[in-house]
């Protein structure tokens, strides 16, 4: 028969069992607010019950429990809610930078304002066209000038301040690769850390969040795919494993960042090309072809496609216009009676500068009689200056193609709908985005987030539980104070 002290014994394990259950609701409370916490349970399993089956076990009625114990504590989380997550993390990720790049970019053109390229045109015609009434009048020749430097400057400051924002984009690009690479070598730590615990039988529960946590920021600035790798030895069946994480393109390339079998972090590298700037990722001395997703690809397509794209606008533009207007004033006539000046000039200082950013007036203001506003020299001629005002207004042939715009105000208006149409999708898509990871998170939140009223009801709950433990110590110290000390005594 089992020993009187048995059901001492079982007692001890409920209050060890429970006590265990009360320290780890007191550590979910404890972390309700910290970023990346999974709420913890403790799994509890009946201990091998009374008698055991074998050839030699005690004659007894039937087995007889012995108890209970505290099995593993394990976090709660759902791997597919966590794929869900940073699927849509990564989307947001690169719409978001998509979006806060074009918004750059409208905040540059400023168009419709009185400080745009459109706005610097319309009033340089207005000064031609007060020229072709008064074509020997000093001031409106004077302002005629005045326009025109506007005009170059606006042509200017437009490609310049493209230029600047598209490097600082590029040092984006450095900053959040760098932060890849930081990334990886965090979780390839905690790898390491992982695999000396789990091979013993432990669950690394708080590594298992801080690793998540960083792969929930990597999934923001690349697409990844997590495969976990066992620890081996005698790590539990629950056991999470090392991650082995790689960037995975649309191509269906996919390039290992941390290797979870070896424990080794692999470096990413972003290379801007010194001649167009273009930036291109590299991984192991090998070029990634396809889009990597999130907030790197966002970055990159700016960098390679939006603003260069502008830029070559405003360089095609500033050529085209700045040839014809020459022509023009080349064929007329100033007040002098001369003629073959240019009003603009193109210079650049090095083979990298954009036209756009080279364009100056040429004449100064002790030539203003070399403004061509005759075609024939005569008196009062002001033909000329309404052939000038026609390069505004007139049709054009940008680039050597015929456009179907009737002038460059119409051909930049053209393309600053078609900017405004990107932004305003990429806004669109960014918000779309960041409210669907918000859902996705919210989601998982209901799964593995702390809820202090349900910890509540627990920290309840146990806490009876370990009580009547207790109280079944008493009954079992009773009933042995009977049988030792006053049981066979009668007589004495």
């Amino acid at each position: 028969m089992r020993s009187t002290f048995a059901s001492l014994e079982t007692a001890r394990r409920a209050l060890f069992a429970q006590q265990a259950a009360l320290q780890t609701t007191a550590h979910n409370i404890s972390n309700a607010n910290t970023p990346g916490y999974s709420r913890q349970r403790v799994n509890f399993k009946t201990t091998l019950p009374y008698a055991t089956p074998g050839l030699n076990n005690p004659v007894a009625p039937g087995q007889v429990g012995t108890g209970v114990e505290a099995g593993t504590v394990q976090r709660v989380r759902r791997d597919f809610l966590d794929v869900q997550f940073r699927g849509e993390n990564t989307k947001y990720g690169y719409w978001g930078a998509r979006s806060q790049a074009l918004s750059k970019m409208e905040n540059i053109l400023k168009e419709p304002s009185e400080d745009g390229l459109a706005k610097a045109f319309t009033r340089f015609w207005e000064s031609l066209e007060d020229l072709s009434n008064n074509p020997e009048n000093t001031g409106t020749r004077a302002t005629v000038r005045q326009r025109g430097i506007a005009l170059a400057n606006t042509f200017r400051y437009l490609s310049s301040s493209l230029e600047q924002v598209r490097g600082d984009i590029q040092k984006q690009l450095n900053v959040s690769v760098k932060e890849v690479n930081s990334l990886a070598d965090q979780i390839n730590s905690l790898n390491q850390q992982i695999s000396q615990v789990e091979p013993h039988g432990y669950l690394a529960n708080d590594l298992y969040d801080k690793r998540d946590l960083l792969v929930d920021e990597l999934s923001n600035l690349v697409n990844v795919e997590v495969t976990p790798v066992d620890s081996g030895g005698e790590a539990l069946d629950i056991a999470e494993g090392r991650y082995t994480i790689k960037i995975v393109s649309d191509t269906g390339e996919k390039i290992t960042l941390v290797d979870g079998r070896n424990l080794r972090a692999h470096h990413l590298e972003v290379n801007i090309d010194q001649n167009d700037g273009t930036a291109t990722f590299i991984m192991n001395d090998n070029v990634i072809n396809g889009s990597v997703s999130g907030k790197l690809q966002g970055l990159k397509e700016a960098n390679n496609s939006d603003y260069p794209e502008m830029l070559d606008h405003l360089d095609t533009m500033a050529s085209d216009f700045v040839t014809a207007f020459n022509s023009v004033q080349e064929s007329g006539y100033g007040l002098d009676g001369e003629t073959g000046y240019q009003f603009f000039e193109i210079q650049t200082n090095s083979g990298n500068q954009r036209i756009a950013q080279s364009v100056n007036v040429i004449l100064d203001d002790n030539e203003l009689n070399h403004i061509a506003a005759s075609n024939d020299g005569s008196a009062g001629d002001g033909s000329n200056a309404i052939d000038l005002a026609d390069v505004i207004t007139g049709s054009i042939d940008l680039g050597g193609v015929n456009t179907t715009v009737k002038d460059f105000k119409d051909y930049y208006e053209g393309v600053i709908g078609s900017m405004a149409v990107e932004a305003q999708e990429a806004d669109r898509l960014s918000d779309s985005s960041l409210i669907l990871m918000q859902s996705a998170d919210k989601r998982r939140q209901s799964v593995s987030g702390v809820s202090v009223d349900e910890e509540m009801v627990n920290l309840i709950k146990f806490q009876h539980a370990y009580n009547a433990a207790g109280r079944m110590v008493t009954v079992v110290d009773e009933t042995l104070n009977r049988i030792i000390n006053q049981m066979g005594i009668v007589g004495r």
